[in-house]
């Protein structure tokens, strides 16, 4: 069987994170596995360079909704969204329905529409269900729950986890529903560009400048050690203005000749910042997986995560330090890595490389993905990645 699936995410916007990435990649991946795929989603019409979004390339069909006045008016009231996803599967009469995400009125419609169709609902709440996602912005939250996500998530008849902590979130809210446990991939690059020169040695912050991934804490470890020789760089687009405030963090510890802030930088020039780097560290506080580790492993660049991320393989499979998101812990792990010799760092990072061509490659994700839907809709034999 070779399903029709429909993938509906609120935005794939660059600055709005990593799902706005993995999940084009997952739906280009699946189409060259020989499924037949829509992607909806919506942009602002007119978007600056920033809000463009990521679309899938292939015989992906993109059905893109362009909003005068951008997003939050699109989602604010889902209706037109609802008309529009709802005429796609009148008219397609799909599989399967595939949503992304939670808390946005979206994933009511796409729900509705499931629901209307008589469609298998997939539900992937891209670690919007962690401890400290729910108790960021608790409030709306809670008002979200009881008005439609409770509703959404209990019509699934497939969850869809991108790693294995995710399935307890899931299970501590109450779905007993089964899972499939399928992580992102990275698309690994043939060949990786030369790194550009620094003055020194590196250790590279890569995503969003957002609370929720723990930077303060990496400032107050990074002060504490004051490794000779090295330097700090925060790549990424600031959020809430957090950028700012740590800024001003950077100013009181004294870390002004030690810390880089780089802005932004597009999918071409973020592997330039990878090579470059020494030690790439991501001390979030939450991620359902965080598809910036895996291309830093890809990079042949060790890492050094937090708990709160679903990357114990760094143990495992020793390319990297995976520790509590706490300073001291952090603090620890960079006397560690920043001690390492540089020859003992590349031998972790090709450590790291061979682990991401063997698990996390879009090919495999893509087949372990579509062994979910067909055992979903056809009553194949269970899949490994399937657990009820």
């Amino acid at each position: 069987m070779t399903p029709t699936v429909v993938h509906v995410l609120a935005s794939t916007r660059a600055d709005h994170g990593g799902t706005s990435r993995s999940v084009p990649a997952l739906c280009e991946s699946l189409d060259e596995q020989g499924a037949e795929v829509h992607l909806v989603t919506a942009a602002p019409a007119n978007a600056d360079e920033d809000e463009r979004p990521i679309l899938p390339e292939g015989d992906v069909q993109v059905h893109l909704m362009e909003e005068q006045g951008g997003l939050q008016r699109t989602f604010r009231s889902p209706l037109a969204f609802y008309r529009r996803l709802n005429a796609l599967v009148e008219r397609i009469e799909p599989d399967i329905i595939h949503d992304h995400g939670a808390w946005l009125p979206s994933n009511a419609a796409a729900a509705w529409v499931a629901y209307r169709a008589d469609v298998p609902l997939v539900v992937a709440p891209r670690g919007m269900v962690t401890k400290w996602s729910l108790s960021h912005q608790a409030w709306k939250k809670r008002a979200a729950w009881h008005l439609y996500q409770k509703h959404v998530f209990r019509q699934a008849s497939l969850f869809h986890a991108t790693a294995p902590a995710e399935v307890d979130d899931l299970r501590t809210l109450g779905m007993t529903q089964p899972i499939a446990v399928v992580p992102n991939g990275v698309q690994i690059p043939d060949a990786l560009p030369n790194g550009q020169a620094t003055d020194g040695k590196r250790a590279l912050f890569l995503s969003r400048i957002h609370p929720k991934k723990g930077l303060p804490m990496l400032l107050d470890a990074w002060a504490d050690l004051r490794p000779d020789g090295w330097t700090l760089e925060l790549v990424g687009p600031s959020e809430d203005g957090h950028r700012a405030e740590l800024e001003k963090q950077a100013t009181e510890l004294g870390l002004n000749g030690d810390l880089v802030f780089s802005g932004p930088v597009d999918d071409d020039a973020k592997w330039h910042k990878y090579v470059a780097a020494d030690l790439f560290v991501l001390p979030s506080h939450s991620e359902n997986f965080g598809i910036v580790v895996a291309e830093a492993l890809a990079a042949e660049l060790p890492v050094l995560t937090t708990t709160g991320t679903p990357w114990e393989d760094l143990e495992t499979h020793d390319c990297g330090w995976w520790v509590e998101p706490k300073r001291t812990e952090i603090a620890d792990a960079l006397r560690a890595a920043v001690g390492r010799t540089p020859v003992q760092r590349r031998e972790m990072g090709t450590r790291g490389r061979n682990l991401i061509e063997a698990r996390y490659s879009w090919a495999q994700v893509s087949k372990e993905m579509l062994t979910a839907y067909r055992w979903l809709v056809d009553g194949e034999e269970k899949p490994d990645c399937v657990v009820e």
